[in-house]
């Protein structure tokens, strides 16, 4: 039971009819005040003092059966039961919706008829509420203003998943000085299910007397219309509104082959696919919205205008409700709410990925063509039941992600690096380069940004000490090169890397698709662009490098170097640009520096080995080894300073490293965090600045501090020979 609008009589029409299901159908009846802005209208109303309220059921800690409902139910002389919204005005209606219904389940065991008066507003809590209902009852008046706020509820109700058919039209206080019934009738596009007449001698000597009218005065016009009304409701309408709310035999989602040709969905190797009724349905649908709205164009007029999309997927969404209504009359419920949402999603949205990126256990997403779905949880590949209908539905939510960054993908550029909203990672290929269909990979980026605290935490990523080594290495303008694998986390590691620099110096980010995140305000962020239709107007990463030394940059942070821009990134280092970072694909610290040598070489410039190798060792301070291991969980493996050279080689020194040590009962990678027992050379440059590290941090269980000071063997070549490597910190990631 809703009201139209404030004062319309809803709550003494859901009292009356409560007590008329009793008298007419002789079967238990439940009449609930649920109105959050009730102050115990029901209680003066009824004349009943309620035992308990609506938020003593949902907090009822007891099993509800049918000795104990008498504990939750108060009881009118009648036989009605009844729950309070409160006691009295002076209380405050707060409830737990979930908890809520539970409890109602629980309860309608022991009722034929339950009677649920919602108030006159329409939020979460209503829309909850009415997920269950048989049928919503919309009471309004004969008033122009009444009917005009009544048409704006039913419109909600409809955007909300509704279906129309459960909207039962009761209009109260009729009389010959109101707005005709077939005007409201058509103004708010529904049938009238029963008239009120306007009595207020009889209303009005009822609530005086605290009991329903349909008790005091059984013979009175206003009565015989609740009983014609009750009569209507249980001729027939409830039982096939209470149809329609179940969901459909599997029978009706037998698979179908669309017949005809060229537009029917293909799957790999062009072979037709069966579509199961609803997958047809949706495709009825999809089809008819766009005969009736020209989307492409509402959504150019959106404008990243947050509220005018808002008003567009409104309109959207109920558009979807009267072509699923009309197409599919006898829908049920679950299966008619399902609906509406995918084909909203795949009108304005990104269609099946909505579901999937709106999970925060999926980390990435893999499309390998329409029907082939496989996500990432866990560090574990799975393959998601969910699908498109056909390439040409994935070829559209592609280009939707695309068109917005001004790229584009067709048959001459068959492939595009792009990115969501949320600055989530993605890559598109079609065909004729991938056979099989569209392949689409998305890098979810978390919708809680990931801090430096999860890192040693919740992931068990590196110890405390570790990453308070790092933060200062970082304030302090250290270079640093983050390496790992496809897939490792080295963006996010990066990220956070970024974090710790100071909020006072500019920084310039460099991406092919821009995914950093950066927490100071003083920050440039470029992108780069493909060529255009004609091949030409490229900017490439070197570019945009080359571009930033011009911008008075304190720091450059590169989001990865893959080709010849690492020559210019080493350059940035090299020219004053200190505490500059940036990522490259590799297995270890020196696979890094091999790997840093071969893109330099890809920039043409026909430079010797041994010139490339100074470059890195004047440049790069230090390089974080982050590693995906075979249990999914993330570690940082090592962390290594790059010293200088010694001949024609680049000399490293390892400060911290990973040991696997085997696996938990739960096979999670268990293993210990080392100080491999060397100091770094700039610790003492960081004690001249007034930074103190304390010496212990690099100190293994067998040495002292002093021993500590004087690494032994030729500094920096792999790992300091004779020593042990105690853990400073021994973890699982069995919690993971």
């Amino acid at each position: 039971m809703i009201g139209g609008k404030g004062g319309v009589g809803k709550s003494v029409f859901a009292a009356n009819l409560a007590f008329t299901f009793l008298k007419e159908m002789r079967a238990p009846t439940l009449l609930i005040d649920g109105d959050p802005k009730s102050c115990g209208d029901q209680n003066f109303i009824t004349g009943i003092r309620p035992k308990q309220t609506v938020m003593d059921v949902a907090q009822f800690k007891g099993v509800i059966s049918a000795q104990s409902v008498d504990q939750l139910v108060s009881k009118h002389q009648t036989g009605v039961g009844y729950i309070g919204a409160v006691h009295g005005p002076d209380q405050t209606f707060q409830v737990d919706t979930a908890l809520l219904k539970k409890q109602l389940f629980s309860i309608s065991q022991q009722f034929k008829f339950i009677v649920l008066d919602l108030g006159s507003d329409l939020t979460e809590y209503q829309l909850d509420m009415i997920e269950d209902a048989s049928a919503v009852i919309v009471v309004t008046t004969p008033e122009v203003l009444v009917v005009n706020q009544t048409r704006r509820l039913i419109s909600d109700l409809l955007t909300a998943s509704v279906p129309a058919e459960f909207l039962q039209l009761v209009v109260n206080k009729a009389s010959r000085s109101g707005v005709d019934p077939k005007a409201i009738s058509q103004s708010l596009r529904r049938p009238i299910l029963s008239l009120i007449p306007q009595d207020d001698v009889t209303a009005y000597a009822a609530l005086q007397r605290s009991t329903p009218f349909i008790l005091g005065a059984p013979n009175a016009a206003i009565s015989a219309a609740y009983h014609d009304t009750v009569r209507k409701l249980t001729g027939g309408i409830l039982q096939k509104l209470k149809t329609l709310s179940k969901p459909r035999p599997k029978s009706a989602d037998k698979p179908a082959e669309i017949e005809g040709s060229q537009d029917a969905p293909k799957g790999p190797k062009g072979r037709k696919r069966n579509l199961d009724a609803h997958t047809l349905l949706k495709m009825q649908v999809h089809g008819a919205l766009i005969k009736e709205m020209d989307l492409k164009k509402d959504i150019v007029n959106t404008k990243d205008d947050p509220v005018k999309a808002k008003e567009l997927r409104n309109k959207t969404q109920r558009a979807i409700s009267e072509l699923t209504d009309r197409i599919s009359p006898g829908l049920g419920r679950d299966e008619r709410s399902r609906v509406i949402k995918e084909t909203l999603d795949e009108a304005l949205g990104l269609g099946p990925l909505e579901e999937l990126l709106s999970d925060p256990s999926v980390t990435e997403i893999m499309v390998n063509g329409c029907d082939m779905i496989y996500v990432e949880k866990n560090g574990k590949l799975t393959l998601s039941p969910v699908t498109f209908t056909s390439n040409l539905q994935l070829r559209t939510v592609i280009e939707r992600i695309v068109a917005p960054l001004g790229r584009r993908i067709d048959e001459r550029t068959p492939y595009v690096d792009a990115r969501l909203v949320d600055g989530s990672r993605v890559n598109a290929i079609i065909e004729p380069l991938a056979i099989d269909g569209p392949a689409v990979t998305i890098r979810k980026f978390p919708a809680e940004r990931i801090q430096a605290s999860d890192y040693t935490d919740r992931f068990n990523s590196m110890t405390r000490p570790m990453m308070e080594f790092l933060k200062v290495c970082v304030e302090q303008g250290l270079n640093i090169v983050i390496s790992g694998g496809t897939g490792s986390g080295k963006t996010t590691l990066l990220n956070v890397m970024s974090s710790f620099i100071p909020v006072n110096e500019r920084i310039i980010t460099v991406e092919d698709a821009a995914e950093l995140q950066m927490k100071q305000e003083h920050v440039v962020r470029l992108e780069t662009r493909p060529a255009n239709i004609e091949g030409t107007g490229e900017v490439s990463i070197r570019d945009l490098i080359r571009n930033s030394l011009r911008m008075r940059p304190d720091r450059i942070v590169v989001g990865e170097c893959r080709d010849g821009a690492a020559l210019d990134m080493l350059s940035a280092m090299n020219t004053g640009h200190d505490g500059s970072m940036t990522t490259v694909h590799s297995n270890n610290p020196r696979e890094a520096v091999a790997r840093l040598e071969t893109l330099c070489m890809m920039a043409g410039m026909d430079l010797p080995a041994k010139a490339i190798r100074e470059q890195i060792a004047g440049a790069v301070d230090l390089i974080i080894q982050i590693s995906r291991l075979s249990d999914g969980s993330r570690k940082v493996m090592s962390i290594t300073e790059v010293v200088g050279m010694q001949g024609e080689t680049v000399t490293l020194q390892e400060i911290f490293r990973f040991k696997e040590e085997g696996f938990d009962k739960n096979r999670k990678i268990i293993g210990q965090f080392q100080a491999m027992g060397l100091i770094p050379t700039f610790i003492e440059t960081f004690e001249q600045r007034g930074v103190s590290i304390p010496r212990n941090l690099f100190v293994t269980n067998t040495q002292t501090p002093q021993q500590a000071q004087k690494p032994q063997g030729r500094p920096g070549i792999g790992k300091p020979m004779g020593l042990k490597k105690p853990a400073l910190k021994k973890t699982g990631t069995g919690g993971e």
